[in-house]
């Protein structure tokens, strides 16, 4: 293979089953579809959890699904109008895009991002692995080591554009590239310490340190076109794609739920278009006036007050006068009016990707242009504010992580349990196999760093109801011997 772009990690001899496209991009997209770990994304949380609400809300599969679908509109928008400028940075192949776009989101955890923290949290304090865990970097660790791929363990063996365009940070936690871009002024989005633990790396990241010879291998194509920190184009398409998806697709839910409450967000955005800047920030008005003083603070290559203004009398005119202005019972003018308000955001946020040779730090080299920019955070706004900080929610999320944080320690009894070795699960002893041959010789505690990385990499690939399935029946609180909830 003469193209850099589509040459694979492993080589191309190593012919996947259902290996059926030409195109080496169409094979990609073919072998992430195929994956149970992309299956496995239907039963994971995206906002509200789908074993709570029926058929109605989205996961993480329809998320993913619905970000391959703007991903690769925005791509032949930008393939098509500016040829030249994608060709120069490396390339924006709508392959490419809808191929990383399906796998994103590959190690979300169970329970969304707070099963995120969870895990980070274990990773690094209880389990004493410096990498942590990032949803990113899981996916990217799957992708290339954990998932199985024709007779050995080497991943779905993607081309390097396509490994390129899912590194949406690329970077690893604390090394790599060197100099770090967290110690950049402003650091690249994402790239910024943890908050409260300075030495703890990059709060976000998309490989971990025992992938960094294929973060390498994907990123050597692009050498001289993009910044060593910088996403390649096509993975910047697939993060403006993301972003919408999000800001417009989410809402879906929680409005068909009943969830949020046109009164409540009335009242929130017109009291900060009477008193604007002078808002108290503890009464109605002040959340939002809080996330303008943020913007300005954090994103001054971009945010601008006037069109701060214009996208909330926006989102005011067109989601709650509109969307809100009638509660949703199901009828198919209540589903037409979703539809139509879902159709007219994704094309008007579509139209308004730029592509640009020289963006800030804090951008892609696809975004959004400045109007459509501030409309993306003020939906975005409205979902944190009067969904992800209800109280109700949060209940459910403290009695999650409380799960997780249990599962973790029962399996790490388990594995560590001499009389047990030959009855664990066989897919731990394999992930535990896996975790020690990355592991250099003369690793400290090499066998614990792997057990606990193998630990974290299974309960990763659980969906919501398999891990709750699984510390039912370790807590013994279940009453089946056999059970579909989860496969050992």
């Amino acid at each position: 293979m003469d193209d850099p772009r589509a040459q694979r990690l492993f080589g191309d001899s190593l012919v996947a089953p259902g290996d059926l496209a030409q195109s080496p991009f169409r094979v990609d997209r073919d072998r992430i579809v195929s994956s149970p770990f992309l299956a496995r994304l239907a039963g994971v949380t995206q906002v509200i959890s789908p074993g709570g609400a029926g058929l109605l809300v989205h996961n993480r599969l329809t998320h993913s699904l619905k970000v391959a679908q703007v991903g690769r509109a925005v791509a032949e928008r930008l393939q098509a109008a500016t040829p030249d400028l994608a060709e120069k940075l490396g390339g924006c192949d709508p392959d490419v895009v809808e191929a990383a776009a399906l796998a994103h989101d590959l190690g979300h955890p169970p329970f969304g991002h707070l099963g995120e923290r969870v895990l980070d949290r274990l990773a690094r304090h209880r389990l004493g692995l410096p990498d942590g865990f990032e949803g990113n970097a899981q996916s990217y660790r799957i992708v290339t080591s954990t998932e199985i791929g024709g007779q050995a363990t080497i991943g779905l063996n993607l081309t390097n554009a396509v490994r390129a365009a899912i590194l949406k940070y690329p970077w690893t936690r604390l090394t790599h590239p060197d100099p770090h871009p967290r110690f950049m002024d402003p650091p690249p989005r994402g790239a910024a310490v943890v908050p409260g633990d300075p030495d703890g790396g990059s709060l976000k990241f998309g490989a971990y340190s025992t992938e960094i010879a294929d973060v390498r291998a994907a990123r050597a194509p692009f050498a001289g076109r993009v910044a060593d920190w910088q996403q390649t184009v096509e993975a910047s398409v697939m993060d403006a794609a993301d972003d919408i998806a999000y800001a417009i697709h989410d809402l879906e839910d929680v409005h068909r739920v009943g969830v949020l409450q046109q009164g409540l967000v009335a009242t929130e955005l017109m009291a900060w278009q009477r008193w604007g800047s002078e808002s108290d920030l503890t009464r109605a008005g002040g959340a939002i006036e809080s996330l303008r003083r943020t913007l300005r603070r954090k994103e001054d290559w971009i945010a601008d007050d006037e069109a701060f203004a214009d996208a909330v009398e926006l989102v005011r005119a067109e989601l709650v006068d509109g969307l809100l202005a009638r509660p949703f019972d199901g009828s198919l003018e209540a589903e037409a009016r979703v539809a139509a308000f879902s159709a007219n955001w994704t094309r008007r946020l579509v139209d308004a990707v730029e592509l640009t040779g020289q963006p800030a730090v804090r951008s892609g080299h696809a975004q959004l242009s400045r109007a459509q920019w501030h409309e993306v955070q003020i939906l975005k706004f409205v979902q944190n504010r009067f969904v992800l900080e209800r109280p109700d929610l949060a209940l459910h999320q403290r009695g999650q992580a409380r799960l997780l944080a249990s599962l973790v320690e029962a399996l790490i009894a388990w594995i560590t349990d001499p009389d047990e070795a030959q009855r664990l699960p066989r897919r731990l002893r394999d992930l535990v196999e896996l975790a020690e041959t990355e592991l250099p010789a003369g690793t400290p505690d090499r066998l614990s760093r792997a057990r606990g990385r193998a630990v974290v990499d299974f309960v990763a690939g659980l969906t919501d109801s398999q891990a709750v399935g699984l510390m039912e029946a370790l807590s013994g609180r279940s009453r089946q011997l056999w059970t579909d909830a989860f496969v050992l």
